[in-house]
């Protein structure tokens, strides 16, 4: 989740924090982690903004863990994945937009979290805009699948100057298989 208070003025944050809301409440997800560090132009990290809007839902305290130095979907992963190992929690719901739960999920396998998602519908990206973040994710996950992706992720500022660059680099190593479970977790 990117953008962290603008992203929640559009609602794009927020239909995914009433997603995990909706979770938590069910018993699905007993602990929530909402990640995002601070991207430039924000005062706040999108964790925080999570935080608090859940704060403001009634979830306890006790319920909310926090990952505050991820600036793009893997860093995020890959921090929270550090911090709930510690806690013997390996099986996450990942709660997203449609169009990145796919890669959100592989994500979360390649950082050895067992992984499900929970796609919020209420999310306000439709027809269009949907569409078009659709097309991208789906290039994402076929480089991502191919070329691993932390690696995409290393390359990340590389790719900001030469557009394509980063999938043109060898695989360090194959993608890990995929595996279904419960769930402890929401991220």
């Amino acid at each position: 989740m990117a953008g962290g208070a603008r992203a929640l003025r559009r609602g794009v944050l927020a239909a995914r924090l009433d997603h995990a809301i909706d979770l938590y409440r069910r018993g699905i997800a007993p602990v929530v982690v909402v990640t995002g560090g601070r991207q430039p132009g924000d005062r706040f990290t999108e964790a925080s903004v999570g935080a608090s809007y859940l704060h403001d839902h009634q979830v306890p305290e006790r319920a909310i863990s926090r990952e505050t130095t991820g600036r793009s979907s893997w860093q995020s992963l890959a921090a929270a994945a550090h911090f709930l190992k510690q806690r013997n929690l390996t099986r996450v719901v990942l709660v997203s937009d449609p169009y990145h739960s796919a890669r959100v999920e592989d994500v979360a396998h390649d950082v050895g979290r067992k992984a499900a998602t929970s796609p919020t519908r209420t999310s306000p990206i439709t027809g269009t805009g949907e569409w078009r973040r659709f097309g991208t994710e789906t290039i994402r996950v076929a480089a991502g699948r191919i070329f691993g992706y932390d690696r995409l992720d290393r390359h990340h500022q590389i790719e900001k100057l030469v557009p394509g660059l980063a999938t043109m680099c060898p695989p360090l190593r194959r993608p890990r298989r995929r595996r279904n479970g419960t769930h402890s977790g929401v991220v």
